[in-house]
């Protein structure tokens, strides 16, 4: 007999697939095929599908293909069409923005950003099909609509960096490349550029919520499978009428902290700490050379930073030339 387990789902369920809620006639798009993968068992719902694309989720997908063939192609093209080197210098192959030289002007040559411009302009339709859909999915079916909105909150931190930031800046130049590494030295660079990051107190904020949901969410999942085996799972049912597991979650975090998040808030807390992470972020990458030049001097005018002892060497990003 399977014995109770709470980290894997010991016990999967095979029963003839959950279709959904019926749709009017002439709205369903969904895809007929069911199926069940055990690896997905081992932590949630086994099932898979059906899927519901509709017209925007398939133009969603179609632009997102193009953006990534854009890409691809092009990181294909800089190490001459080997497919070898393309594998071994994956992660440090890019597509980038178009120069300083261009401004933020859409007419550029392919070969000198333009390919660029047309991946973002696709990748970007792309998210915002997606995010219509899901919005428009919520409605139909009767929920609330938080995972659009928590969804906005990650493209507008892509669209300050991709386009909102570079618009301000009148400059492609100023936006991130496409690539993994590439991305990261961006963002090196753009920290270094404009005097350390780490004094950009937005940029605090959204590390300081980063980590708050990383600790909510871990607290939360960790506090649902310590009472899985007195249904804690159920949250619904244990929010409306509270038995035994929330009550002893509850005590739990009453007595380990004095203070606990009931089932039903601990999703608003996370939520909330979730959001603020890309608003915040985007607020502060979007500040950035923009209404702030250096944030290091920055926080040295509010005291958020303390100066470096005068050494009688001139500052040149204070006096504007170098020191002689």
């Amino acid at each position: 007999m399977a014995r109770y387990q709470n980290i894997f789902t010991q016990v999967q369920l095979r029963t003839a697939p959950e279709l959904g809620v019926p749709l009017p006639p002439g709205h369903d798009a969904r895809t007929n095929g069911t199926g069940f993968v055990h690896l997905f068992g081992r932590l949630g719902q086994a099932q898979l599908g059906p899927i519901y694309l509709g017209w925007m989720g398939l133009a969603s997908l179609f632009f997102g293909f193009v953006a990534i063939e854009i890409i691809g192609l092009n990181m294909l093209a800089s190490v001459d069409w080997d497919f070898s080197e393309f594998l071994r210098q994956f992660f440090w192959l890019a597509l980038e923005p178009p120069g300083p030289e261009y401004g933020f002007s859409p007419f550029v040559p392919l070969g000198e950003g333009g390919w660029w411009i047309i991946a973002g302009f696709c990748l970007t339709a792309s998210v915002l099909l997606w995010w219509v859909r899901s919005y428009v999915r919520a409605r139909a079916l009767g929920m609330g609509t938080h995972v659009a909105w928590a969804f906005a909150a990650a493209i507008w931190l892509f669209l300050v960096l991709g386009f909102i930031r570079p618009f301000f800046m009148g400059s492609w130049a100023e936006a991130v490349p496409f690539g993994i590494f590439p991305h990261l030295d961006w963002t090196a660079a753009f920290s270094i550029r404009y005097g350390n990051l780490f004094y950009n107190p937005f940029h605090a904020l959204s590390i300081v919520f980063l980590y708050g949901s990383v600790l909510l969410f871990a607290m939360h999942g960790a506090t649902i499978l310590a009472v899985g085996r007195y249904g804690g799972e159920r949250e619904i049912e244990q929010i409306t009428d509270r038995g035994t597991a929330s009550e002893r979650a509850a005590l739990f975090w009453r007595w380990t902290m004095g203070f606990n998040a009931t089932m039903e808030s601990i999703h608003r807390w996370a939520w909330w700490f979730a959001v603020l992470t890309p608003l915040t972020g985007g607020i502060g990458i979007l500040l950035t050379g923009t209404v702030v030049d250096n944030w290091y001097l920055w926080a040295q005018q509010h005291g958020f930073a303390p100066a470096y002892p005068d050494t009688g060497v001139t500052d040149p990003s204070v006096t504007g030339s170098m020191a002689q």
